[in-house]
């Protein structure tokens, strides 16, 4: 498969996909923004805004389970390549680095998510 074709551009508010649904995809921000999001009935809560560079999805590449949130691209002509399973398990065999920075992304989302937890927990 050549990358063009896992390369898929988005305009602003287009969904890149939705809290629930299934697929084994990660996905890197090559252009433009994307804000993963909750959404509660008509209220829409950002968690994070990615630009180049960044990477989203993994947790459903890992372990195939549904998204957590949903993904929205934020700015034109926003561009994101999508990695399937089966590549990043090639990517993460080959490359100690790729397996690395994919760590040290989950840890830092996950001490993010326990901060805004514990701080919800603690309210009175």
């Amino acid at each position: 498969m050549t990358i063009e074709k896992c390369i898929n551009e988005f305009g602003v508010d287009d969904v890149i996909f939705e809290e629930g649904s299934t697929g084994r995809e990660l996905f890197v921000v090559l252009d433009g923004k994307v804000d993963i999001v909750k959404i509660d009935g008509g209220n829409k809560t950002i968690i994070v805004s990615l630009g180049k560079g960044e990477f989203f999805g993994e947790m459903a590449v890992i372990d195939g389970s549904a998204r957590s949130a949903t993904a929205i691209a934020s700015a034109p002509a926003t561009r994101v390549m999508r990695i399937n399973h089966a590549r990043f398990v090639y990517l993460v065999s080959q490359q100690p680095a790729f397996a690395l920075m994919v760590m040290d992304a989950l840890s830092k989302r996950l001490r993010a998510s326990n901060a805004v937890t514990y701080r919800a927990a603690a309210a009175p």
